[in-house]
């Protein structure tokens, strides 16, 4: 924090000197012509030539558009000096926002390090995190890199290292005359680094990784530079740690379900079939277009559709009320887990008809969720078509579900007999559409 304030103080104070020094130009050459003037009045009017006088006003015309000049060029430095820490810092608050919003480190990675060269007008850049004792290269930029392998270095090789083992900025503007630097990273990139400047990525627990930026010019970077870049650092590393837990909650939820899923296909009659469900609800998802969160909520919600299967009694002693009850079994199963929230009412309601008459709640029409209706689309014709499924339990199944193996042109057929009753009109069409030989097992 120390750090970052000593560098916000620089820029701020490096304006303030250069509006000092117009200020006291303009003084000083005020002052000198009227120290003149005055002079040349009182004292020397009535004793030089003319063609003196008219010298020595031609001098003061001089050094008035002298002073004039010098003003306005120090002045439109000044501005421009401003303006460009001003875009700088503008690009910063701006990426710093929209890089929370990512939830991919992939992404993230190559937005921290375009948004660095673009802030510091590097030539291209490196980031890496620390994997145990190394740190791995997640992100190499610049104009001569193609596609290259991860490569991983010891944390105490070259800038990157120092400034990670360190924990602390490093600005290199000739790194010739500098021992740190690691020549062979430009052997593997093929670009050549005369200056760089490196951050580390630190969080309270320690440091993660570095943000290394390079230039083919020496003295590239400033510390304005070093500034905005360890700002814009800080805010990177909490974005990756919270990426990093995002994508380990996603990954912990999709080893759950796929847990789940497979423990539900141990149940009498139930193998396979709520993969075969996923499958061809995404079949109609992918026709009417569903976006990919729409779709991935889709198929979490078919692999669990039956879920509530798993606190009925056992299929031999099980009655239509027990067999009605899985929904709402499955619904109160998931809904204390937070990362299956959005999946719950798709379950709870997967056994609705479209004409109201279903259940748990005898809701109708639209009023369904789309996603639900169309696991009950999914889920009567894999009843239908599939050897193993539940419908050899026929004491358990509605009539509208065929109790025996028909052809694929029978199962279609059904389907359309139910549409506006038991199924949605709409949904059926585009099922029947898309369905073929080719997606029965």
């Amino acid at each position: 924090m120390k750090e970052r304030t000593y560098y916000q103080k620089t820029a701020i104070e490096d304006i303030k000197r250069r509006v000092t020094t117009l200020n006291l130009t303009f003084v000083l050459i005020t002052f000198v012509i009227l120290l003149l003037t005055v002079r040349f009045m009182y004292k020397f009017l009535n004793y030089i030539p003319f063609y003196s006088a008219i010298t020595m006003l031609a001098i003061m015309a001089v050094l008035i558009l002298a002073g004039f000049l010098l003003i306005n060029v120090i002045s439109r430095n000044a501005i421009k000096t401003i303006d460009a820490y001003s875009n700088k810092l503008n690009t910063l608050l701006t990426t710093s926002r929209d890089i929370q919003e990512i939830v991919y480190s992939d992404i993230l990675l190559e937005k921290i390090m375009d948004v660095s060269q673009k802030i510091t007008g590097a030539d291209g850049g490196s980031l890496a995190l620390m994997e145990g004792d190394k740190f791995v290269f997640k992100v190499l930029k610049g104009d001569k890199i193609g596609s290259l392998p991860e490569i991983t270095i010891s944390n105490c090789v070259g800038i990157m290292g120092w400034a990670i083992g360190n924990n602390k900025v490093i600005r290199v503007d000739d790194t010739e005359q500098d021992l740190r630097f690691y020549p062979e990273i430009d052997e593997v990139t093929g670009r050549k680094t005369k200056s760089a400047l490196c951050v580390p990525l630190k969080l309270s627990s320690g440091v993660i990784g570095a943000l290394e930026l390079v230039s083919e010019n020496k003295g590239a970077f400033n510390k304005e530079d070093e500034e905005i870049i360890s700002y814009f650092a800080d805010q990177a590393a909490l974005s990756i740690k919270n990426t990093k837990f995002y994508e380990d909650e996603k990954n912990f939820q999709i080893h759950l379900t796929n847990i789940l899923s497979n423990i539900n296909d141990k149940i009498a009659g139930k193998r396979g079939h709520s993969k075969r469900v996923a499958k061809y609800t995404l079949l109609m998802a992918q026709a009417i277009n569903m976006s990919g969160d729409e779709q991935t909520r889709l198929y979490r919600a078919s692999l669990l559709h039956d879920l509530g299967f798993l606190n009925t009694r056992p299929e031999d002693s099980m009655s239509i009320n027990d067999y009605r009850s899985h929904s709402q079994l499955g619904y109160e199963m998931l809904k204390p887990i937070n990362f299956y929230a959005d999946i719950t009412k798709i379950i709870l309601h997967h056994h609705e008809r479209y004409d109201g008459k279903g259940y748990p709640t005898g809701l109708k029409g639209d009023a369904i969720p789309i996603e639900s209706r169309m696991i009950a689309i999914a889920e009567a014709f894999d009843a239908m078509v599939s050897k193993d499924s539940y419908k050899s339990t026929v004491k358990i199944i509605d009539k509208e579900v065929m109790p025996h193996i028909v052809e694929l042109g029978s199962a279609i057929e059904e389907l359309k007999r139910n549409a506006n009753t038991q199924f949605d009109p709409g949904l059926v069409e585009v099922f029947v559409k898309n369905i073929s030989e080719d997606y029965l097992e």
